[in-house]
């Protein structure tokens, strides 16, 4: 594998801009990893030709010869989330109704993306319409964990994570409505960022005003990089009218003070809610992973405490359904009247329309109502913590053949995503979240691993928390199974304070260097 597709795209794009890396190189480069490991995890789908991306490179190469360049990632290869629109490229929203639409013009997002110099090269793959975090679906199959094929990648921007994890991009886009962002990049070891709702507009749009509790954002390897991107998807556009006004530059600034040194955690305050005093189902090993990666902050200076509950969960979570479903049912319920459309539907998007259909104004006001109370509840954390802290997922990931865990601990989960109640937090009360990578997980062993194998050394921590040497453990596993498995760590800041969640991941990043640039198993082996 090229050396330069494990660089962060900051760097590839300094390399670009001073000759050291011509487009057309990159660009080969990244086709050769796409060729060599998408067939076999399917993350990046309805790739354009190879010869006319080359073309396009060469014009990137010839343009930085004249002194010219475009933007930041100007010559980088890009794939876009497949439920976004994109000019010329199909855009499926992973649904067989949508097989054959093909965008006449991109989404805003995909325009600033292309016009700061990137080269679409391919959609990543979703599960239909977003629906669940297990990136599956009837058109282009199942995306695989980049870590352990056997299992799911997550969802629903598992086609982006697993690019980035397996080296075929160095950045990417997502969304999150239920943990979009932050699952997948939990179980892939990357870095997933919800931005503050209304930071990110999402254009085109059928509702300007009510649906806003989905979000675009970044995806990346580096803290930077995330940095750099969502200055690029952020901004305020007069045809989104709640987006913000704040200047997107600012998250310029804060990665080239992340460049100099100048950003540090020491004295950050952080919150641990863990499982919500026993509330949330969580898998073993989930909640000490976490608490590996929050042993990492305290090392840099944060402070952790456990507070009190402030809020009732079970009421956020009825109104989160609620709510959900009504915004859903805008694109679902045409699709799920109409009889030959609705046998194209899968069982959870059918659920969410049927749903919406049993809702009632009253229902939605008293929603809306109860997600102003638990707002305000949120929001007095602040006045004590700097952050707040939960698992970004309550399970490792699961198997790639099954559609969503239906039980936990002996708990059955009543909905397709009632497993994935940790992610509803920040989406309700608009906060930015940051999914960092705290540990791995040993499923032979039960055991959560500090340190993957391919770092300096190899350590792990026990479910009662004594350390053990792992250093000789050589498992048996079935042929093709039992990889260590990322956990994922879920912070979450006030709405608004998306740079000190930017800079706690950069800080974190340089601490870690090993551990955060810990490869799959695949790549290792190349």
């Amino acid at each position: 594998m090229s050396e330069w597709l494990s660089c962060s795209a900051s760097a590839l794009s300094q390399a670009i801009h001073q000759g050291k890396l011509s487009s057309v190189e990159l660009m080969e480069h990244t086709l050769d990893r796409i060729h060599a490991v998408n067939p076999q995890y399917n993350a990046i789908v309805s790739m354009r030709d190879p010869d006319g991306l080359l073309g396009e490179a060469r014009q990137c190469d010839i343009e930085i010869a004249q002194g010219k360049s475009r933007g930041w990632l100007h010559g980088i290869p890009q794939a876009i989330k497949d439920l976004t629109a994109t000019e010329g490229i199909a855009s499926t929203r992973g649904s067989p109704i949508f097989a054959d639409h093909v965008p006449a013009q991109d989404a805003l997002m995909v325009n600033r993306i292309r016009s700061s110099g990137a080269l679409i090269i391919g959609k990543t793959n979703t599960p239909e319409f977003g629906l669940g975090s297990q990136t599956y679906n009837r058109l282009f199959g199942a995306t695989l964990n980049a870590w352990d094929p056997h299992r799911t990648s997550g969802g629903s921007s598992g086609g982006a994570a697993v690019a980035l994890a397996l080296r075929m991009l160095c950045v990417a886009d997502g969304s999150d409505m239920g943990g979009s962002l932050r699952n997948p990049a939990a179980w892939n070891h990357v870095l997933g960022f919800r931005p503050s709702q209304h930071l990110v507009p999402k254009l085109p749009g059928k509702d300007l005003f009510f649906a806003q509790i989905g979000t675009e954002g970044p995806m990346a390897r580096h803290a930077i990089d995330l940095m750099r991107l969502l200055a690029i998807q952020s901004g305020h556009d007069s045809k989104a009218p709640l987006s913000s006004r704040q200047d997107p530059r600012r998250f310029i600034d804060l990665a080239l003070q992340g460049v100099r040194g100048n950003l540090n955690i020491k004295g950050l305050r952080i919150g641990w809610l863990g499982d919500l005093q026993g509330y949330l189902k969580v898998e073993a090993g989930v909640l000490d992973g976490c608490l590996s990666g929050l042993r990492r902050l305290e090392s840099l200076g944060a402070i952790v405490s456990e507070p009190p509950l402030h809020f009732d969960p079970l009421e956020i979570w009825e109104a989160w359904v609620r709510l959900r479903s009504a915004i859903l049912s805008l694109e679902l319920e045409p699709l799920y009247d109409d009889a030959a459309s609705r046998e194209q539907l899968k069982p959870e998007a059918c659920w969410e329309a049927e749903m919406a259909k049993t809702l009632n104004a009253s229902q939605l006001m008293q929603a809306s109502v109860a997600r102003s109370k638990f707002f305000l509840s949120w929001i007095s954390y602040f006045s004590q913590f700097d952050l707040l802290a939960l698992p970004a997922a309550q399970v490792h990931p699961f198997a790639n053949d099954e559609a969503w865990p239906k039980v936990i601990n002996g708990s059955r989960m009543d909905s397709y995503h009632r497993w994935m109640e940790t992610a509803i937090y920040a989406t309700m009360s608009g906060s930015p979240a940051l999914s960092l990578p705290a540990a791995f997980w040993d499923p032979d062993r039960q055991l959560v691993v500090e340190r993957h194998s391919n770092e300096a050394e190899r350590t792990g921590i026990t479910e009662a928390g004594s350390e053990k040497d792992l250093s000789q453990h050589q498992p048996s596993k079935p042929q093709g199974a039992g990889t260590l498995l990322p956990i994922g760590l879920q912070l979450i800041a006030a709405p608004q304070q998306d740079e000190l969640l930017l800079g706690l991941a950069h800080c974190y990043e340089v601490a870690n260097q090993e551990f955060m640039g810990a490869k799959p198993p695949i790549l290792s082996r190349r």
